[in-house]
């Protein structure tokens, strides 16, 4: 697998000695090789979706009916693209289990087609299959008026904004349709916002002159999602995504912009992308790109995902597919011992690396104004009320490889 090198700089900055952690063997799943990172043909388009909904249309309400009678602005690339009307732009989230009080999704569905989304549910609330998140995407119309009464209208002050929770912002239809764009020039005329982005698209380097406006008048931050440094194993799992050198590279991008940047691990793929030589890799290319911060968390499969995951699991990793549905079809989530281990070495690469940043949401950021204690958990999980599985002690080694097609 490739690598890259540590950044060295002409005097580091004097850290605490950490003593020398003792490297446990994972309870859930066999020890994995590394990967290769051979570059694989073009991404084949997903398979042509089969229907608009699952009931008929006069049994629809809500999203579901909005969503019905959406009209189809274009196809391509065996994908459909629909205007959808809504009546907001910053939704509020309630969730005890996430720093941020608002949430932003410009879209509906992610052409990125990433295997393992969980956000694939969202589409059932459309009366829609899960199946159908990558083939259909539903633009939010109207957005730019939306966002503006929104920010003058909604309590969002003392509050952290989340743009991109549950679909990519900067997906391909915002290359076309721009509604990610629309809504930061509005808060761009902002002063004491907190905001974050987060996104698998170097597209993100587009809106740099933007973003640049943002910092300076309120308190920003951009997390760039990178799973694996393997090309051949990030078109494996995230089909449609950029290449993770690209995401890495507008890491780079951003910070040589003097915006704050970071790199997400997420999700940690069990037997696939845990390996430690995999994330000590992948924590090397985020420290060499600049990153301020590196987090990781293990995968988490709702219902709608976990119906498209195991197929693929069981198609590209048949050796890891008992595990997997021995695990997650019960419980939808790791043991909680698998997840601490994640969690540990997580740690000890941000301190290998020096990742000893962390996105701020505590209100310190004089931009922001009076923004309430939010800390992100980095490098930990969140799922502590999570029953626990039984481990899985003295698995054989298996070699991880990578199926053609």
């Amino acid at each position: 697998m490739a690598t890259f090198p540590a950044i060295r700089t002409a005097s580091a900055p004097i850290r605490r000695s950490v003593p020398p952690s003792v490297e446990t063997s994972l309870t859930l799943f066999p020890a994995a090789a590394p990967n290769g990172s051979s570059e694989p043909g073009r991404a084949s388009p997903p398979p042509p979706a089969d229907g608009r909904s699952l009931k008929p249309a006069d049994e629809l309400v809500g999203i579901a009916h909005l969503a019905a009678s959406s009209r189809l602005s274009e196809a391509k690339r065996g994908t459909e693209y629909f205007v959808l009307p809504v009546r907001s732009i910053l939704n509020r989230c309630d969730s005890p289990r996430v720093p941020f009080g608002w949430t932003v999704n410009p879209y509906r569905g992610c052409e990125f087609g990433c295997k393992y989304c969980y956000a694939r549910y969202t589409h059932e609330y459309m009366e829609l299959d899960g199946g159908d998140f990558e083939r259909k995407i539903y633009v939010k119309g109207n957005a730019t008026a939306l966002v503006a009464r929104d920010l003058r209208e909604r309590k969002i002050w003392g509050e952290h904004i989340a743009i991109g929770t549950a679909t990519d912002p900067y997906q391909p239809a915002e290359q076309e349709y721009q509604v990610t764009q629309s809504i930061l020039k509005e808060m761009a005329a902002y002063d004491g916002l907190s905001v974050s982005i987060t996104t698998k698209s170097n597209r993100v380097v587009r809106d740099i002159e933007l973003l640049k406006e943002i910092a300076r008048r309120s308190s920003l931050s951009i997390n760039l999602s990178v799973t694996t440094v393997s090309a051949r194993l990030a078109r494996l799992l995230e089909p449609r995504a950029p290449r993770p050198d690209l995401r890495l590279a507008a890491v780079r991008r951003l910070r040589d912009a003097g915006i704050d940047a970071g790199v997400l691990a997420m999700p940690i793929v069990p037997g696939i992308t845990d390996d430690e030589e995999d994330l000590d890799a992948l924590a090397c290319a985020a420290r060499a790109a600049g990153a301020m911060w590196f987090a990781g968390h293990v995968l988490f499969l709702m219902p709608s995902a976990l119906k498209q995951f195991i197929p693929f699991i069981e198609t590209k990793f048949p050796k890891l597919a008992r595990r997997y549905k021995e695990t997650y079809v019960a419980n939808g989530n790791a043991p909680e011992t698998y997840r601490h281990e994640i969690s540990s070495r997580v740690e000890r690469l941000r301190r290998k690396y020096g990742f000893d940043v962390r996105p701020d949401r505590s209100g310190s950021d004089a931009r922001a104004w009076r923004t309430p204690q939010m800390s992100l958990a980095l490098g930990t999980q969140a799922q502590e009320d999570t029953p626990e599985l039984p481990n899985f002690p003295g698995l054989p080694r298996v070699e991880k490889k990578i199926s053609a097609g």
